[in-house]
């Protein structure tokens, strides 16, 4: 299949991976966090590199399905996971991003984005701009990153300073966000012709029409969004069981109290400026 396929070298890529895994390892020393920030690159590096990122932005819907969920249900969390509260704290302590960062804790607003966002990723007009262009296929990747970590923030609790959900509320978030990820599966399943004239060589390359292509991606996409993310909630929800937590109660971290601490300050100084002002 890849003989067909001409290889192409995407440099960029890999010597922006390679900076953010060098750029980890020198502030991190913790080797939980280095391992989750290694397979989370390297998971990132197999989907964007040849054949696999040649075969998503060119070739095949199902191709470009498979890199986009693991982006968000694998590259994404565990970059979260691997990066330390600190440098979290310090990277959310800017007023904009604070404020950005604690609108998108909320699990409704996190799942509007994931589904507005995520579909337009994968709507017709995107996938073949992101066909025809190199550039265009870096934006589309960000911003599936992006839909990632938006994905994530209320289920993981990491962020400083954002709204923490309780174990059985955190399940229950993740097990409805599967739900909407896969917003467009239907679509593509039951389509009667293909919908994305700029995918091409479908046939010559995985020897399937452009149409089965489109349908596959649809299965596809159920059943490796369901499949993560259901275990991943019945993991929430049993773990905070068996270290005897209760399930309805929110966690507090120190972080949290050092951001509201700082929130505080800004609004004192907001309101004696004021007040001088008048």
């Amino acid at each position: 299949m890849t003989s067909l396929l001409p290889f192409r070298w995407h440099i960029a890529d890999v010597l922006l991976i390679v900076a953010v895994g060098v750029g980890h390892h020198t502030v991190v020393t913790s080797k939980r966090e280095r391992r989750l920030a290694a397979g989370a690159l390297l998971a990132l590096l197999a989907v964007t590199v040849w054949p696999m990122g040649d075969l998503a932005s060119s070739v095949s819907l199902t191709a470009a399905t498979v890199q986009r969920l693991i982006i968000m249900v694998l590259v994404a969390p565990l970059l979260l996971m691997a990066t330390p509260t600190d440098v979290l704290a310090r990277l959310t302590r800017p007023r904009p991003i604070d404020w950005v960062t604690r609108v998108l804790a909320h699990p409704g607003v996190a799942m509007f984005v994931v589904t507005v966002v995520g579909t337009l990723t994968l709507s017709t007009p995107v996938v073949d701009w992101g066909a025809r262009s190199t550039i265009a296929r870096g934006v589309v990747l960000v911003v599936v990153m992006f839909v990632g970590l938006v994905l994530w923030i209320p289920a993981l609790g990491v962020l400083p300073g954002v709204k923490r959900l309780s174990p059985v509320a955190r399940a229950g978030y993740v097990f409805a966000s599967s739900l909407v990820v896969t917003s467009l599966s239907f679509v593509w399943i039951f389509s009667r012709h293909s919908l994305y004239p700029a995918l091409h060589h479908q046939h010559a390359l995985l020897h399937m029409t452009p149409l089965f292509d489109q349908q596959l991606a649809g299965f596809v996409a159920k059943f490796c969004c369901y499949a993560p993310m259901w275990a991943v909630a019945f993991t929430i929800f049993s773990r905070a069981e068996e270290q005897g937590a209760s399930t309805e109660e929110t966690p507090l971290h120190w972080a949290d109290v050092e951001r509201q601490l700082l929130r505080v300050d800004r609004q004192r100084e907001r309101a004696l400026r004021r007040h001088q002002s008048q």
